[in-house]
């Protein structure tokens, strides 16, 4: 069986180092970037395990489940971690970081997730990253939900590790994922003994191989399709334009909760305040009389099209996903899932107004 995607040219340094620019261009940043050949958990726990072991004490924000991982990543590398969790339905503030380093000044190491999907939730980085620059702690942000629903700038805020992913709002592919680095952060892995070497975590083989080489010659065989699919991704994201790609997640995010609230039957947004709701995903309190996970079955039967989720372990109770990202960051996308979810909810004997829904969503879209 032949086709015309696996008889491609190999992928040379030179196109994958072009595409790396673009991907910097991106993020608004002068740091080194570099692409690497896995989904976005890769570059996550390489940059966590090259910069920290024993001696960190870091502060590990979460907000969700992946800074429950996170911190589980920083205790196994030896660090001592202090964790600041706040409810899943808001977002930690500047002053709660501030006030933490005001308790442990030892800190030199803040790990944040930018934005939960999986709790719909934001975090403000740009004033958090004032706080840390100022202390002097190495900043590492995940921001692979984030990144194409909402500004993501490493060099403004002074993120030292900046871990982005294309699977979500920038429509792209999940088998390839980037980390911008700072000349800080290169000197705190050459520093550290534990960081991983000559492994596929190694973020200082990259560095020593690849950028310190000239980008002349890659490491190993790159993902081919992936990186294609990936330049491919941006360069859709150039062309719509990147202030335009981020305000139609905004605006999916505005009309989702008003046609949420207009629906009625008792769905209100997860996430209290809209300020800390995040563009990339909305999240849905179910009807305390209505199991989520059931509800959202219900709805996927009416339509199996709509982007919608039950949340992950004990919130498959109560709380619903809409994940208006990529592709789904339209009106259509959002009214459909607020039509199949008033179904769902009227074959569960729950009153609901779903023509006040989708009147709401227009109104509500910008």
């Amino acid at each position: 069986m032949t086709h015309p995607f696996l008889d491609l040219a190999p992928l040379g340094a030179d196109r994958f180092a072009a595409i790396e620019d673009r991907v910097a261009r991106l993020l608004s940043t002068e740091q080194d970037v570099v692409i690497m050949q896995g989904e976005a958990l890769l570059p996550l726990e390489g940059a966590i395990r090259a910069a920290a072991g024993p001696g960190t004490t870091a502060l590990n924000v979460i907000t969700g489940p992946y800074g429950q991982t996170f911190g589980d990543w920083l205790r196994d590398c030896g660090a001592t971690v202090i964790d600041l969790a706040v409810p899943f339905h808001t977002a930690v503030t500047a002053e709660q970081i501030r006030q933490a380093f005001a308790e442990h000044p030892e800190i030199d190491f803040v790990s944040l997730v930018h934005a939960e999907a999986a709790t719909g939730n934001t975090n403000p980085v740009a004033e958090i990253g004032e706080v840390v620059r100022a202390h002097g702690a190495l900043f590492y942000l995940d921001a692979v939900a984030s990144v194409g629903a909402e500004p993501v700038l490493p060099d403004a805020w002074g993120v030292d590790l900046c871990v982005i992913g294309a699977q979500k709002a920038m429509g792209g592919p999940a088998g390839v994922s980037a980390v911008s680095v700072s000349e800080r952060a290169w000197a705190r892995m050459a520093a550290n003994p534990k960081a991983p070497r000559r492994s596929y975590l190694s973020l200082l083989d990259w560095k020593e191989r690849w950028i310190d080489g000239g980008r002349k010659a890659l490491l190993h065989a790159p993902a081919q399709l992936e990186m294609l699919a990936l330049e491919a991704c941006v360069e859709r994201i150039e062309a719509a334009g990147l202030d335009a790609v981020t305000a139609r997640h905004a605006a999916a995010a505005a009309a989702t909760r008003a046609g949420a609230v207009a629906l009625g039957g008792g769905l209100e947004p997860y996430v209290y305040e809209a300020r800390d709701a995040a563009p990339v995903a909305t999240t849905l309190r179910a009807p305390s009389q209505v199991v989520a996970s059931e509800l959202v079955r219900r709805a996927l039967k009416a339509d199996p099209a709509v982007p919608l989720a039950a949340g992950g372990g004990a919130l498959a109770k109560e709380m619903i996903r809409v994940n208006h990202y990529g592709a789904d960051a339209t009106p259509g996308a959002v009214r459909a899932s607020l039509a199949a979810l008033g179904v769902a909810l009227s074959e569960q004997g729950v009153p609901v107004d779903v023509e006040a829904a989708l009147r709401a969503v227009e109104g509500a879209w910008r």
